[in-house]
């Protein structure tokens, strides 16, 4: 009787002793865990971050170089209809015949338009 006795009394009093030290070893590491959490989320933040800069960056070339294609292009274009009228009043008279039929208001000398109050629409 006198072994289980001392068995007990050791066993609840290392218990007494270590629970506290545990609570504290317990919070430690609850501590750290949430520590190492809030970094992993840090880092994630921040490579988002870097990764959303990147894309800006790529996409800003893009629209730049977009832009140099879209200048060369209107450079062309406006050298090859330098010192060409009649190609220039041939797109004109295209655009009349495919388009709607529209009115155009030549001015005056007075610089008023002429009015086309009696004209009739065509169908």
């Amino acid at each position: 009787m006198v072994i289980p006795g001392l068995f007990l009394l050791f066993g609840v009093g290392g218990c007494m002793w270590g629970y506290p030290s545990y609570n504290v070893y317990k919070q430690r590491m609850e501590g750290a865990a949430m520590l190492a959490h809030a970094q992993s989320s840090k880092e994630v933040a921040v490579a988002e971050a870097k990764a959303k800069m990147e894309s800006a960056t790529l996409l800003a070339q893009a629209e730049v170089e977009r832009a140099k294609g879209v200048a060369q292009a209107n450079q062309i274009i406006g050298e090859s209809l330098k010192g060409n009228e009649a190609y220039l009043r041939y797109l004109w008279i295209d655009g009349l015949e495919s388009n709607n039929p529209t009115v155009i208001y030549v001015p005056t000398e007075a610089g008023l338009p002429i009015l086309e109050a009696g004209r009739k629409p065509t169908k």
